[in-house]
């Protein structure tokens, strides 16, 4: 980021490259360029550094190293959980997600679906957390596997992820969450949530895009889905990325180094945004759990407008909607529609998330830019001027 560019808060779109991690990767794009599963001391130095890597992101986690296979993506990651869940049970059965899950579980599921798999869903309530009556009912003998995210990327709420791994061990289900979005802005502990699989993504927490990593309880019943070489045991064959490993595994080391830190500053800036625009906007709503969500995330609907009117009225924020836009039509994001949100609240939704970069000047000036652009938007539309 350069000093002309906008305030940028969308970090839970993606991440910079932190410098550490640069630092750490470079040597293996030049200089360490073996193979990881050649025999002489070229193979030998890379594949300590995907050794290392891998003991890194396992002890941010509270994994063991041998439990971490590294991914090229969290979209692979969660395709490998849920259809490597689905390849170890050849005949068939039912799988459970959240009606609030990314592209990246749900569309597995729908695959799954159309090949005879039974997919339940599991509706939230109006703050986005799980209806767990509904998911007493949704997980029953029979199911092989539960994918709920940990934490929603649009709106932070963070789900009763234990509570759903108990319910699911219960049935004799496995428990998959999507972590892509709290990797290194919360405490994650693989044994205290209790699942059998996790999934990491590198540029979710400063790390290049092009890496993730997925957790695998030892022993838990998931196969491979690709077939090839002998890399990460055999799970995900394919000579590894050793710099993109490198980088994952920096990450996750500066992570746990400054993560309490880190979440109690993420959490003050992403208040006071809340504050100034709750004094400086009437009316404005707050989308996702006032209590339970990732400290960087601010999910707001502005009143009487559309989200994506503001955004484009202060060029000086760079954020998201959580409306997409098919054919000139904007349509209101799945999840505010699932948790409940009527048209005009999910439509004048903006995705408004903090990182390391965040200051405190930047945010205040954040806020007043916003109010400003809101209140020229809805000048504008109440004056029919389109």
């Amino acid at each position: 980021m350069t000093t002309d560019d906008p305030i940028y808060l969308d970090f839970n779109a993606t991440t910079p490259i932190d410098p550490e991690v640069v630092e750490a990767m470079l040597p293996f794009l030049h200089t360490h360029f073996g193979n990881p599963s050649s025999g002489h001391i070229f193979g030998h130095r890379a594949r300590e550094a995907v050794e290392r890597a891998r003991a890194q992101v396992a002890a941010l986690i509270g994994a063991t190293p041998e439990e971490i296979v590294f991914t090229g993506s969290g979209t692979e990651a969660n395709n490998m959980a849920l259809r490597g869940a689905a390849c170890a049970h050849d005949r068939g059965g039912r799988m459970a997600c959240s009606a609030i899950e990314h592209p990246a579980v749900a569309k597995p599921c729908q695959f799954l679906g159309m090949r005879g798999w039974a997919i339940d869903t599991i509706p939230v309530d109006e703050a986005g957390l799980i209806d767990m009556q509904a998911a007493d009912v949704a997980i029953r003998r029979g199911t092989v596997m539960v994918s709920v995210m940990h934490s929603n990327n649009e709106v932070g709420t963070i789900q009763p992820i234990r509570d759903l791994a108990d319910l699911a061990h219960s049935r004799g289900a496995l428990t998959h969450t999507d972590a892509a979005q709290s990797v290194g802005k919360v405490a994650i502990d693989v044994n205290n949530l209790g699942v059998d699989a996790l999934t990491i993504v590198g540029h979710k927490l400063y790390a290049p895009k092009g890496v993730g990593a997925l957790y695998i309880r030892k022993g838990a019943a998931i196969a491979p889905t690709s077939f090839g070489g002998g890399q990460e045991g055999g799970m995900r064959p394919g000579t590894e990325n050793v710099a993109l490993v490198v980088a994952l595994g920096a990450a996750c080391e500066v992570a746990s180094r400054h993560l309490a830190e880190d979440e109690h500053r993420l959490r003050m800036l992403r208040d006071r945004l809340w504050s100034q625009l709750q004094a400086d906007v009437p009316g404005i709503r707050l989308n996702g759990h006032s209590e339970r969500r990732l400290p960087n995330t601010l999910n707001v609907s502005f009143p009487g407008v559309r989200g994506s009117a503001v955004l484009t009225a202060a060029p000086n924020i760079a954020a998201s909607t959580g409306s997409a836009c098919h054919e000139g039509e904007e349509a209101p994001s799945s999840v505010l529609a699932a948790m409940g949100c009527d048209r005009d609240q999910a439509l004048g939704a903006v995705r408004l998330s903090v990182g390391r970069a965040t200051t405190v000047e930047t945010t205040d000036i954040a806020a007043a830019d916003l109010m400003k652009a809101w209140q020229h938007v809805l000048v504008r539309s109440t004056n029919g001027v389109k």
